[in-house]
Formats: structure tokens, sequence, C-alpha cells
């Protein structure tokens, strides 16, 4: 297929529905090989079954989806061996060491990899004698891709990898999608975590009842769909908010202890602190200024929040 050595995965015009339910409609979107390809969507959206498509694990309505250049309901075989897939909320045997683990699912998958090197790939050495049930919680998901990384696929799905971890090994993991990334591996993540999709993505898509809504890089969906500034001025003091008013920025309110104002560029904010100040008004116990952000950007576009959960609804 044309263009296959820079898409590394087409999704055109794809449609899934159950009886009356349209659950994916005309969707279309591609991914570059190489990149990482965050998707974004609330629960009953649509997400799951897209890429459960793309995996081969559900047959489309209508439309087509190639990986690598083969269409994956004519090449399902073919696809499989060329890609890999951690599942959400990934396990494995208990009592079998980090290397066995490996080792087994090699055979499974009827290849040989060196495991070493795969082990050194996503920081797992100094862990290859561990049974998987001694391991931490971001531990296992590092097990969790290098067991999707066995048989050295081109493309690999994350399906929430990072869920559920502390902080450390939130961005421990981090590290590990970056290092994919950079040995020119195609990462195709799902994902809740805003952070994750805005520290690691090249191209965020958003689905919403069944269709995409956006998709760009994270930085241009923010410029193009997020809303000004936000300074917040505590405490919420009726004669500050009076003030602002008067300035000309009749849209200014106040939200839980504080003034809430939109502003279109950090001038703005100066002028309202130099106001207030003049004024001789209530000396001020907090102030934040804040960028819009990919989260904003979801809301807006979807009218819902990104939940912690992929169950219930329309897949």
């Amino acid at each position: 297929m044309a263009g296959s050595d820079v898409h590394a995965i087409v999704v055109d015009r794809l449609s899934k529905s159950y009886g009356d339910l349209l659950a994916v409609n005309d969707v279309s979107f591609t991914v570059n090989a190489g990149e990482v390809f965050a998707f974004l969507g609330p629960n009953g959206a649509g997400k799951s079954t897209t890429v459960e498509i793309i995996e081969t694990i559900r047959r489309p309505t209508s439309g087509t989806v190639t990986v690598l250049g083969m269409d994956v309901a004519k090449h399902k075989s073919e696809v499989v061996r060329r890609i890999g897939v951690l599942p959400q909320g990934f396990s494995s045997f208990d009592r079998i060491t980090v290397r066995e683990t490996l080792r087994y699912y090699a055979g499974v998958f009827g290849c040989r990899p060196d495991i070493d090197a795969l082990m050194d790939l996503t920081e797992l050495r100094d862990k290859a004698r561990a049974r998987f049930i001694t391991l931490s919680g971001g531990l296992k998901q590092r097990v969790g891709i290098a067991v999707a990384l066995v048989n050295n696929p081109d493309v690999v799905f994350l399906d929430e990898p990072t869920t559920g971890l502390d902080p450390h090994a939130r961005r421990q993991v981090w590290q590990v999608l970056k290092g994919l990334k950079a040995r020119g591996k195609t990462i195709f993540l799902t994902t809740h975590s805003m952070e994750e999709a805005e520290l690691l993505a090249d191209t965020v898509a958003i689905i919403s009842k069944g269709r995409i809504v956006a998709i760009d890089s994270p930085a241009r969906l923010t410029e193009e769909h997020g809303e000004q500034l936000r300074l917040t001025l505590r405490p919420a003091d009726a004669a500050v908010l009076g003030l602002i008013h008067r300035m000309g920025f009749p849209l200014a309110h106040t939200v839980d202890d504080g003034v809430y104002v939109s502003v279109h560029s950090p001038d703005d904010v100066r002028r309202i602190l130099s106001a207030i100040r003049e004024g001789g008004l209530e000396p001020l116990s907090g102030l934040d200024v804040r960028k819009p952000n990919l989260e904003e950007v979801f809301l807006k576009l979807t009218g819902e929040p990104l939940f912690h959960s992929d169950h219930g609804g329309v897949p």
C-alpha cells in the first residue's frame, strides 16, 4: 500500500455496530511509523472497540484498517506476528522469575529473543531472579512491556501502562517507553493520564461518541482548543471582583475561596495586580496563573471527564 513505509497504521472510514448500536462511526486516522500515538476517550466512546479492531481482536462492520501495510481483516496471522500488546492490568504467573516469565512467553509466541537485552531495555536485569509475586506494581508493568516485546514487534500497543502506579514507578515506565521510541518502535498508547499523553505523545487523537473529534500534537491541540490563561486570586473579595469587572473582564467570577478570571496574556495579569495594589484593596493571600492544558481541551471537546476505568457502557 502506498505510504505504508510512512504510516504504521491506517484507519479508513472504520465503523463497528452491535445490533442497532453504532459504537464506532466512520473513524479515520493514521499513525506514523516511529511515533508515540495517544488515543483518548471517555468511557463508552468507542476507544476500546477501535483498538481491538486494529489489534485483530474484533472485525469491523465496514471500513478498513491496515497495520504495516497489511489489512487486519485479511492478514490477521501476519499482523499478529508484527505487533506486541500490553493489556490493561497485566499479570503473570506468581511463582516464576522474571527471566522464566520472558522465556515462557517467548515459547508461547514461538520466538527466540535475547532475554538479557530485553531485560536491559526494560531495566529489569537486576530483577531477573525475582519471582513475579514479589515485584512492585511498576516492575510488574515493566515485565508486561517486556512480554509485549518478546517477538520484536514493529508496533506496540500499551493499554493504560501506568494506571495505579505511584509517581516514581510511573516515571520509570515513561523512561522505558522513551527508550522504545528511541529504538524506532511505533507506540500506540491508550491512557487516562493527560500528563502521560502530553509528555510522551507526538500525536493525540480524541474520540467521543464513536467519532474522532480532534487529532494533532498535544501543543497544537492546546493552542487551538484551549481557553485563555486562568488567573485565580484569593481571598474571594467582592471589591476585587468589582474592580476586575470595571477593567473590562466581564467573565470574572468567584469560585470556592477565590476570584477566577480568564485573561489573554501575562500583561493582563500585571495590570490587574497593579490596579488592586493602587486601589488599596485587601492584600492577596494567594495567586495562581495557569496555562490551558490537554485535560481542559478534552473536557471542552467531549463534555465528559476521562474516567479511570474503561469498563461499562459501549466498549
